[in-house]
């Protein structure tokens, strides 16, 4: 009954927009006008997932329809369809967006496409000291400008000559030049003097573990009869049933009964298809939305990995410092791989231990495998094949 109730108020207010319209162009030329309007130009909204400012409305022809010319936060300027814009549902935008999708034939309200339920807060002009150093922290790269937040008070965009240096979740210390605001967004410009990781200080909520029962030793597969032990097996079996969880999952955007809604998926054909810089900017989107989406640290990670083994350790370390935040200094537990929202964590921790062990940290590569194994005794990504190469000393080489 909501719903229909909903769409009755849509079709109403359809009809007070094309009342005067005859034909397909008057009527889009009617929305164009009544969308200038309402939306009071700039405004912010949302472009699959991605934040941007709205600056002008166009209607070219029927095959077009109405167009947006919209910023992103690095400044940079593309055109989209007006139906591709999302506002919050209760909002005046939402509410003639939503007529013009349904008057086109399409889904007034889809599901998935805004990262953030609440508007974040922007830094003043108060917040911008150019007279010291700043330290903010890093949520999203994006060309030569850096979304961050100054820890305790709100967002602005830095723009610095050395933004690929950074990886989100950092801390970033900044030599500020100047300062302005630009359609009623912050902005900062300046000298990026050095990063350091300080997960705490981030201020983050840890991810909850769900408790999944205890995990009993004599029930796992370790091979067959006849196949000996490990000494690592042999410990973990001597220590005994020990508790199971699953992590959560922070995907923002993502509509668990929609696939097509998936983030991380679509990164991951981007990268496929061979357009790296989307795929990035994909993953950057969702660490702007919540610093806590593992997975987007992962796949940041992989991105990096082959050619940039000193950039990816960064970003798997992220990723495991924030899930670390929710199992405190003496975890004793599990996170099977069996339990999917764990995957991201495990992700991270073997990203992680690849890149120790390549850059030749043999020691800390062991203590991060061995730490899998731990939380993941069914090895489902293979480290038992490479940790006494680990503990020999044997240089990495490409499975």
């Amino acid at each position: 009954m909501k719903n229909k109730k909903a769409n009755d108020e849509l079709d109403v207010l359809i009809d007070e927009i094309i009342v005067d319209a005859y034909g397909d162009d008057e009527q889009s030329w009617a929305f164009r006008q009544v969308l200038e309007d309402e939306l009071e130009l700039p405004k912010e909204a949302f472009v699959i997932g991605e934040p941007v400012t709205v600056l002008t409305l166009d209607y070219e022809n029927e095959r077009r329809g109405i167009t947006a010319r919209c910023r992103r936060e690095d400044g940079t300027e593309y055109q989209v369809a007006a139906c591709d814009l999302f506002f919050p549902r209760s909002t005046t935008a939402a509410r003639y967006v939503a007529a013009y999708r349904k008057w086109l034939g399409i889904e007034p309200y889809p599901k998935g496409n805004l990262p953030t339920k609440h508007k974040p807060k922007k830094a003043t002009q108060d917040d911008l000291d150019l007279t010291r150093d700043m330290e903010l922290i890093a949520l999203a790269v994006k060309g030569n400008a850096i979304s961050c937040r100054i820890p305790g008070k709100g967002h602005v965009t830095l723009r610095s000559t050395r933004s690929w240096d950074v990886v989100p979740g950092e801390l970033i210390t900044v030599t500020p030049h100047k300062k302005w605001r630009y359609a009623g967004h912050p902005y900062l410009s300046g000298e990026i003097k050095s990063w350091r990781l300080d997960v705490a200080a981030l201020g983050l909520t840890p991810l909850t573990l769900e408790d999944e029962g205890m995990w009993l030793p004599n029930e796992e597969y370790w091979g067959e009869p006849d196949k000996p032990l490990e000494d690592w097996e042999k410990q973990i079996i001597k220590r005994g049933p020990r508790p199971a969880y699953e992590m959560e999952q922070i995907i923002p955007g993502e509509d668990p009964d929609d696939p097509d809604t998936d983030p991380i998926l679509e990164s991951v054909e981007l990268k496929e298809s061979g357009d790296y810089g989307e795929a990035r900017r994909t993953l950057m989107n969702l660490l702007l939305a919540d610093l806590r989406c593992l997975d987007a640290h992962a796949h940041l990670g992989n991105l990096a990995f082959d050619h940039e083994p000193e950039k990816a350790i960064r970003h798997y370390e992220v990723g495991v410092r924030i899930g670390e935040l929710s199992l405190g200094e003496n975890f004793e537990g599990l996170l099977p791989w069996g339990h999917i929202n764990n995957r991201p964590f495990l992700r991270c921790l073997n990203g992680y231990g690849l890149c120790l062990w390549r850059l030749g940290r043999f020691k800390e590569a062991d203590a991060a495998f061995t730490r899998m194994l731990w939380l993941n005794p069914a090895d489902n990504q293979g480290v038992r094949g490479i940790i006494d190469d680990v503990r020999n000393g044997e240089p990495w080489y490409e499975q």
